[in-house]
């Protein structure tokens, strides 16, 4: 292998994983924007070389797409997009009908790239007979906060349930109320995305009867539990909110995520019990990230975590006999010290106020969450844009997940 080839297949192999990570990344409790800043200046860099290499890196990614490959789908869409290939952006196309999973992949490039850059081709996907391509032309509309009139609600009239969800969740983030009404109806529909989306939407836009359905998907685990509960727990009266956390914490089956819904509810009253929760090691981190997101208080760099760990495991081992498959949901959280922290809240607990909700020490509200979204790691961040979406009605959705340079123009 000649050096300008190894230099291509290097850079082609970094941007793949790296954008993985990054997907990964903007829903993890230890990532901050200054993170994603950083792992999204590397992938730019190697796409930088990429683009360097000219016909030969597209067709190097071109060569390793396969049914998995969401990371090589990532690069080759972008680079394709961003020189108006239409040979080969028709090739990719082809391979999205066969290899499904890579559509996060191709996904990922639209969010990526500029608005002015893939405009053009959304209004195809969204005119496209495919209801893959509408689908796609309506995700990319919606990461990006682009209104795409008419076809946001053609998209809820079809009967495409997967293009049903996409136009559902592109209303939520765009804050069409104006399509309250058509998702009302789909309140009930019989696919579990659809629906999941559906009430996610109407709960944010005032339609306090979504906010049932949003409860059952917060208390079953899965890829909708932490979404739902942000949104549950911004939306819902405090009155509601309290006792639906009672519940929760007395069943050894839903512990965790109440406890999770009592770091969203921000009232300190609940600190020393977030402090009791921190000896018994299946809640232990989860209760840390809970106080911190009250508080504000920065395990890791208060000295506020244990250094000598404890013999945990949650989650898979190398045992094919053994039954736990599931990976460990607290695996990026710092092991909180329960002696340290309580006595940081012995000091420190008076400036908090009982009854008041809380967001990263800041009273909840405009410009708590403001803050937050500054300064939070990214599952907090998520908490605070549903906050934030509270006070702002008529705004859109403040994107979390979208390229960190984008975030910080509308961060700040």
């Amino acid at each position: 292998m000649v050096p300008i080839e190894s230099m291509i297949e290097q850079h082609a192999e970094e941007a793949s994983f790296l954008i993985l990570l990054h997907d990964h990344a903007v829903h993890a409790p230890h990532y901050n924007l200054d993170d994603l800043d950083r792992l999204d200046e590397r992938i730019e860099a190697h796409l930088d070389g990429l683009r360097i290499a000219g016909p030969t890196g597209l067709e190097h990614l071109l060569s390793q797409l396969g049914p998995h490959a969401v990371g090589e789908m990532f690069a080759s869409a972008l680079l394709a997009f961003e020189s108006a290939d239409a040979k080969v952006l028709t090739r990719l196309s082809g391979h999205l009908r066969n290899a499904m999973e890579t559509e996060r992949g191709y996904l990922m490039a639209l969010g990526w790239l500029d608005w002015e850059r893939i405009s053009p081709w959304i209004e195809r996907m969204l005119a496209s007979p495919e209801p893959l391509f509408r689908r796609l032309g309506l995700a990319a509309c919606g990461m990006h906060r682009r209104d795409p009139g008419p076809a946001l609600l053609a998209g809820l009239t079809q009967a495409d349930a997967c293009v049903q969800a996409r136009a559902a969740r592109t209303a939520g983030e765009l804050r069409r109320i104006d399509l309250l009404p058509s998702l009302q109806a789909l309140r009930l529909h019989e696919d579990f995305t659809t629906r999941f989306w559906v009430n996610w939407t109407a709960a944010q836009m005032g339609d306090e009867q979504a906010l049932e359905p949003l409860r059952h998907f917060a208390e079953q685990p899965g890829e909708f539990q932490y979404r739902a509960l942000c949104v549950l727990l911004a939306w819902q009266k405090r009155e509601a909110s309290m006792a639906w956390i009672r519940q929760r914490v007395q069943n050894p089956a839903q512990r965790r995520v109440g406890i999770q819904a009592i770091g969203l509810l921000g009232d300190p009253v609940s600190v020393p019990w977030l402090i009791q929760q921190m000896s018994d090691l299946p809640y232990a981190r989860i209760a840390g990230e809970a106080f911190s997101l009250i508080t504000g208080a920065d395990l890791a760099l208060m000295n506020l975590e244990l250094q000598d760990l404890p013999d945990f495991d949650a989650g898979p081992n190398d045992d094919p006999e053994d039954p736990n498959v599931l990976m460990d949901p607290d695996e990026n959280l710092p092991w909180p010290d329960p002696h340290a922290i309580a006595a940081w809240w012995q000091a420190q607990g008076g400036s908090f106020q009982p009854g008041i909700g809380y967001v990263l020490g800041l009273p909840q509200g405009e410009s708590g969450y403001r803050q937050a979204l500054l300064r939070g790691q990214q599952r907090q961040r998520i908490v605070a844009a549903c906050g934030l979406a509270r006070y702002r009605p008529t705004e859109v959705l403040f994107p979390t997940s979208a390229p960190a340079w984008r975030q910080m123009k509308l961060a700040l």
